[in-house]
């Protein structure tokens, strides 16, 4: 077992690295551990454990910003956002469900860190959008600051940018700046049951077009739908269209989703409670949790344009007998294939050849993704930016060495 280095501040963080590389170690960096099981199955020689960085170090709800350790608990953070009827508005989702570990254990750097967004990202963008600033200790062992308490302050590289979805190869952030806002005091989903996958993604697609303002819009197709409780009841493949906002503006574009909508299958309404519910069960894959039916399954993540994800779904169920279903108006396919030697990864990339997209294995045995391109595999010319900007940060490759590609 690799030895497990508890800093407890930003100056231990820095020490910690810089005895990594005067001993010629490597480091694995993890805050809650909820996301450790994403990535290549690499060694490493210690774990930089940021646990103890654990602090809601500056919150102004009237500026909409915060500031936090980055082993802060992203639930003690929703939790004294939603007592200021405030959100993060990017939806993080808890891969714990998925991964088969304790839920809530995901902390504000790792968030960060992977870049996590949930059903609304169609409409307010992924965390790297609301990541304002940081602190954080490089490669070298040296520490820096990025980015500021407001947009305007970004100059020169954004380093924010960059460092969101490095899953901790480029640096180990110590604290973070989020921006924060209002959370909508009314929802409404409008639930399509459509007759077949295309009626579904032509109803999105109308849906995402129109005026009603959308902010999120899933399919799920008959077998992932029977394994979400708030929808189970209808029997059959669901659209799903949340509408947030004040209730005269939801009921006035409700109306208006109800009347574009007519021709494509019976509607059903679901209240803001059941909503919320919903909408969670999407954020978190709750249809391909590890404790349910497709537990034993491995699981991909999915980007395309959101008019080729059923067609994309189609074609991996033809190919490798997946189960799927489409978040983001059809842009985010969540894909649960049979366990097999390269966890599918043969058909994914080929389909993906085609169709366009990346995609990422998410859930499979460590000996699969030992083996197999867990992230995008990348061209000639994007690897070797890629190689520059990591020789810049960490020439010695001590942070997260080949979690992402081998190699790098």
């Amino acid at each position: 077992m690799p030895d497990i280095l508890k800093p407890r501040d930003a100056d231990d963080v820095e020490k910690a690295i810089q005895w990594a590389l005067a001993e010629d170690k490597t480091l694995e960096i993890a805050g809650g551990g909820s996301k450790r099981a994403i990535g290549r199955a690499a060694q490493w020689d210690a774990t930089l454990e940021l646990s103890s960085l654990s602090e809601i170090t500056l919150y102004e709800p009237a500026e909409l910003v915060l500031s936090a350790k980055a082993g802060t608990p992203l639930a003690e953070i929703e939790t004294l956002l939603a007592a200021n009827a405030q959100e993060l508005a990017f939806e993080p989702l808890d891969y714990g469900p998925l991964l088969g570990v304790t839920p809530g254990a995901a902390t504000i750097g790792g968030v960060i860190s992977a870049n996590l967004s949930g059903p609304r990202r169609i409409k307010v963008g992924a965390a790297r959008d609301h990541f304002l600033g940081v602190a954080a200790v490089s490669g070298r062992g040296e520490s820096f600051k990025a980015g500021g308490r407001v947009v305007k302050n970004v100059t020169g590289y954004d380093l924010c940018k960059l460092l969101a979805g490095s899953w901790g190869t480029l640096a180990a952030m110590t604290e973070v700046t989020v921006k924060t806002l209002p959370r909508a005091e009314t929802e409404e989903t409008l639930v399509l049951v459509p007759r077949d996958d295309a009626t579904a993604a032509q109803a999105m697609t109308a849906a995402m077009g129109s005026f009603a303002d959308v902010s999120a819009a899933a399919y799920l197709p008959a077998g992932s739908a029977s394994h979400v409780d708030e929808i189970q009841a209808l029997g059959g493949a669901a659209t799903a269209l949340r509408l947030e906002g004040v209730a005269p503006s939801v009921a006035h574009r409700k109306d208006v989703l109800a009347k574009l909508l007519a021709g494509f299958g019976k509607l059903e309404s679901l209240s803001t409670a059941v909503s919320r519910a919903f909408w969670r069960a999407i954020r978190d894959v709750a249809p391909f949790a590890a404790g349910g039916p497709y537990g034993e399954r491995h699981v991909w993540r999915i980007s395309t344009a959101p008019a080729r994800g059923v067609e994309v779904g189609r074609m991996l169920a033809e190919a490798a007998h997946g189960e799927c279903f489409y978040d983001w108006a059809g842009g985010l396919v969540w894909a649960a294939l049979p366990p097999s030697d390269d966890a599918g990864a043969a058909s994914v990339r080929a389909i993906l050849g085609a169709a366009g997209g990346h995609a990422t294995l998410i859930r499979a045995p460590a000996a699969v993704r030992a083996k197999v391109d867990v992230f995008e595999p990348q061209n000639s010319a994007l690897a070797a930016l890629t190689k520059r900007v990591r020789e810049g940060f960490d020439p010695r490759g001590v942070l997260n060495a080949g979690r992402i590609w081998a190699g790098v």
